[in-house]
């Protein structure tokens, strides 16, 4: 049975200054544990109602009901773990770097997450104002990808003023994705969900980019981020 202390402990996680106090993180469902448990990522501890047959100092096989005092889902899925938040790697600037600005919701960050770990972007920088990638809702949404791209949060004004590299921003107005010269290096950046890149962030792009509409009536305002974040990725991989 759990006890109190990690009933409190586990159910902190949902937010992000107890992740960072505690340096953890909770996820939840088979699939996605078995893949981070094959990874680097290290394990604190399992809670499930079916053994893995892992180290028992590990593992804690629970009750059903001791695991809906403990998910975040509404629909609780066999298992739930307490991983260590992994340090940032070094970045590698040899190839092309995804960047955002200010993404805010978790569902939009795990599916970039996700296009980052499809189209081989090794690194993916975040603002600080963007939604934590450890957030059980992007966790979920990334189905395993976050242990295969490295993930930092930090000031990217501050980044982009010391880089070499091309900078790529994403626009309405710019020169076509289709159309423009592309290189194998750079930061390629997208913006906020409602707002687009700030201006801050904008004084350092180099080409700004866009994806043409073609629809006879161009009445869309706009392509959801992590839409638009796959039709950028292909197309700078498809060169």
């Amino acid at each position: 049975m759990l006890s109190k202390s990690q009933i409190k402990l586990i159910t902190s996680l949902k937010q992000k200054k107890y992740r960072l106090q505690y340096g953890l993180f909770a996820v939840e469902g088979l699939k996605i544990i078995n893949e981070l448990l094959q990874s680097n990522f290290k394990l604190e501890k399992l809670y499930t109602t079916k053994t893995f047959n892992i180290d028992a100092k590990q593992e804690e096989i629970i009750s059903e009901a001791d695991l809906k005092r403990i998910t975040f889902l509404k629909t609780p899925n066999k298992a739930l773990a307490v991983f260590k938040i992994p340090t940032p790697k070094k970045m590698d600037d040899s190839e092309l770097i995804l960047a955002l600005d200010t993404v805010r919701d978790p569902g939009n960050l795990g599916t970039i997450i996700r296009l980052c770990d499809w189209f081989g972007v090794k690194d993916l920088i975040c603002s600080e104002e963007t939604v934590d990638c450890f957030n059980p809702k992007v966790v979920q949404a990334t189905m395993g990808s976050i242990t295969r791209v490295n993930i930092s949060y930090l000031n990217v004004s501050e980044f982009l003023k010391q880089t070499h590299l091309p900078i790529y921003g994403t626009f309405m107005q710019g020169e076509s994705v289709y159309t423009s010269k592309l290189s194998k290096q750079g930061i390629l950046i997208l913006g906020n969900e409602a707002n687009g890149i700030s201006k801050e962030i904008e004084q350092h792009i180099t080409k700004k980019l866009s994806i043409p509409r073609f629809g006879s009536l161009q009445a869309t305002e706009s392509l959801n981020v992590a839409t638009a974040t796959a039709i950028f990725l292909s197309e700078f991989k498809r060169r």
